[in-house]
C-alpha cells in the first residue's frame, strides 16, 4: 500500500491539475493509481465538469473520488480563499474498492432491518467494509442515513464531509469514476487489506463535571443531577476564570458521552451539540440533540486555543495506540470555521498533525459539516476535523 498527495495553487485549471498530477506521479513512481481522491476550489467552478477529462489526460486515476471544497488540502498544506487543486493518489494492493452513490431522497425506513439497508447498498458486511462519504449539504439526509449505515455495519468506520463552496443546490460538484454529481451522496466502500483510524477532535475542552441527565424530554433538558440546567450552569459560573466567563456567554456547548460502557469518560468521548435556547423560567436548555434519562452530560467551551489543545490530545492519544507508525495515507475533512478563521494562520491542524505523527501523505477539504464517529456511534458534525487514516489490515505489514 501507498498513498501520495499534491496541491496545486495554480489559477488555471488545466496547469493546476497537470502539475497537481506530476507531482503526484513523481511520488508513486508510476502514473497509474487504483484510487485517486480530488478536491477543487470554487474558483474552477465554471470548469468543474472538466476535472475527471483533465485528471485522466495526465495519470490513469484508477476510481476517480472526490469534490468541491471551499478550501482545499494536499501535500499536508491548506489552501484556503485562493484557486487550488488537490491530488491524492493510493496504490492498494488487496483492496476491493466499491462504489456507492444515492440521492438520499429515499431512505430504507428506519424501523427496517440491517439486511435491507445492506441490499440498499449493495455491499457486504462480511467484507468488512470501511466507508469514505462526500455529500451535499443541501440535500443530504445526513443523520438519518448515517443512522441506517451504523445500524447495517457496526464494526465499519465511516468518515468524510459534506462538499462546499457553493450558496445554493446544484452549485456542487462531486466526483464518482467519470460521472459527476451535484446533490445526494457518493461513497467508497474499502475493503480487504485495509484498515482505516479516525480521528475526530470537535474543539472543545470540557468545564466542570460529567453530570447525570435526570429529566429531559426528547431535546429539552430539565434536569441535570436533580437541579435545573440553568442553575447548574449559574453554579459552574462561579467557578471560572474570567477568561471562560466570556466563553461561556457565547461558546458554550453540551457534551454528550457516546458510550455508557465507560466508567470515567475522557475528552472526546462526549458528543458535542449546541445549545438551541433557555426557558428562563424552568431553568431548562434545548440541546441540538436527542436526549434521554440517565446519559452522562458535561458542558463544554470552544475557542481557539481549545481547540488546537483538544486537537493535539486527540492526535496525542492515537499515537499511543501505536497504529500511526504503519499509517500510509490520510484524509482530512475539516470545517470551513476553523483553518485560517479561527486560528489566524493557515496550516494549524495540518502542521500539528505532521507534527505529531509524521510525514504522512495527507489531502482533504474545508467542509460543509463533517463525518466521523465518537464512541461507536458516526455524527454529522461542525466546527471538527474529522481524520480517515489508512494502513494495511495486516500490522506492521511491509510496504508492497
Amino acid at each position: 500500500m501507498k498513498w501520495v498527495s499534491a496541491l496545486s495553487r495554480q489559477t488555471d485549471i488545466d496547469s493546476a491539475i497537470q502539475e497537481a498530477a506530476e507531482s503526484a506521479i513523481q511520488q508513486l513512481g508510476k502514473d497509474q493509481a487504483d484510487l485517486t481522491v480530488v478536491f477543487v476550489s470554487p474558483q474552477f467552478k465554471e470548469f468543474y465538469d472538466k476535472v475527471p477529462e483533465l485528471v485522466s489526460r495526465y495519470l490513469k486515476p484508477g476510481l476517480l473520488f472526490g469534490c468541491s471544497g471551499g478550501g482545499i488540502i494536499g501535500n499536508g498544506e491548506e489552501a484556503e480563499q485562493q484557486a487550488a487543486v488537490s491530488i491524492t493518489c493510493a496504490e492498494l494492493p488487496g483492496v476491493k474498492i466499491q462504489t456507492i452513490q444515492s440521492d438520499t431522497t429515499e431512505l430504507p425506513d428506519q424501523d427496517t432491518s440491517p439486511s435491507v439497508w445492506r441490499e440498499w447498498l449493495k455491499v457486504n458486511v462480511e467484507d468488512n467494509p470501511h466507508f469514505v462519504f462526500l455529500a451535499d449539504p443541501f440535500s443530504f439526509r445526513g443523520e438519518e442515513f448515517l443512522a441506517g449505515v451504523d445500524f447495517a455495519y457496526p464494526n465499519s468506520k465511516k468518515v468524510g464531509g459534506l462538499a462546499s463552496g457553493a450558496q445554493a443546490q446544484g452549485g456542487n460538484a462531486m466526483y464518482l469514476g467519470d460521472k459527476i454529481y451535484d446533490s445526494g451522496l457518493i461513497g467508497i466502500a474499502l475493503s480487504g487489506d485495509i484498515e482505516v483510524d479516525t480521528i475526530v477532535a470537535q474543539g472543545c475542552r470540557p468545564i466542570g463535571e460529567p453530570m447525570q441527565i435526570t429529566q429531559c424530554e426528547h431535546n429539552l433538558l430539565k434536569e441535570l443531577g436533580g437541579k435545573p440546567p440553568l442553575e447548574v450552569l449559574q453554579e459552574l459560573n462561579g467557578t471560572l476564570s474570567d477568561e471562560d466567563k466570556k466563553l461561556i456567554q457565547s461558546s458554550l456547548f453540551l457534551g454528550i458521552e457516546m458510550d455508557p460502557m465507560k466508567d470515567n469518560p475522557q475528552q472526546g468521548d462526549f458528543l458535542i451539540r449546541n445549545l438551541m435556547g433557555v426557558d428562563r423560567e424552568s431553568g431548562a436548555v434545548a440541546i441540538g440533540a436527542l436526549l434521554r434519562n440517565g446519559q452522562l452530560v458535561q458542558f463544554h467551551l470552544r475557542d481557539k486555543k481549545m481547540s488546537a489543545e483538544d486537537l493535539d490530545v486527540m492526535l496525542t492519544r492515537y499515537l499511543n495506540q501505536g497504529n500511526a507508525e504503519n499509517a500510509k495515507g490520510a484524509l482530512l475533512f475539516s470545517c470551513l470555521g476553523r483553518g485560517e478563521y479561527l486560528y489566524g494562520k493557515p496550516n494549524h491542524d495540518t502542521d500539528m498533525f505532521q507534527g505529531k505523527l509524521g510525514k504522512i501523505p495527507l489531502g482533504g477539504f474545508f467542509c460543509n459539516g463533517e463525518i466521523g464517529p465518537v464512541g461507536k456511534t458516526t455524527f454529522l458534525h461542525g466546527y471538527t476535523s474529522s481524520f480517515g487514516i489508512f494502513r494495511s489490515a495486516r500490522r506492521g505489514a511491509e510496504e508492497q
